[in-house]
């Protein structure tokens, strides 16, 4: 995941800084404002906040509790800790497997609703299906960037990514 951060986070907004060396001072970067805003989704997400707040450890982290309906796709949220105006902020969502791409469509609309326009969706691995369902879904409206390690072919009758990882939350837990 720290890798996957490492590569997300190449256009992080910093601002330069006068810094006090032992010998001198000179200038460097910090995080710019407003800070970033990390959001991982419940529960499979948590496992891979720590690698990217190694990277951002000033971020904001706010919390999306998403399950999808393996019958109807549909997306049920039951969580949400966000800001409510998180206008001008750089989003980050963790979800490790981006499937049919409907539970990160909804949480990039939460994001919007909010007031986002840039967003990155940070992923393990992702199936091309979900990726299209992505970029139809999100279209001009902001731009939103995905990482991912790896992508699949397609999805099985279940919705899984093949070959896959299986369930990554009953993996971690």
């Amino acid at each position: 995941v720290t890798l996957l951060a490492y590569e997300a986070t190449r256009d992080v907004r910093v601002e330069t800084v006068e810094v006090q060396t032992p010998l001198t001072t000179t200038t460097g970067v910090t995080i710019g404002a407003p800070k970033p805003l990390v959001v991982p989704i419940l529960r499979a997400g948590l496992g891979m906040l720590d690698g990217m707040l190694r990277l951002l450890p000033t971020a904001e982290v706010g919390f999306l509790g998403m399950v999808r309906n393996d019958e109807t796709l549909e997306i049920d949220t039951y969580a949400e800790r966000l800001p409510d105006d998180i206008s001008g902020r750089q989003c980050f969502i963790l979800d490790p497997m981006l499937a049919t791409g409907s539970t990160v469509v909804e949480a990039i609309e939460y994001l919007l609703q909010r007031g986002a326009r840039d967003v990155t969706c940070i992923s393990i691995l992702a199936a091309k299906p979900g990726i299209e369902t992505l970029e139809k879904a999100v279209g001009d409206r902001a731009q939103v960037r995905v990482v991912v390690a790896g992508v699949d072919e397609s999805l099985n009758e279940q919705n899984y990514i093949v070959p896959g990882l299986g369930d990554a939350g009953d993996r971690l837990y």
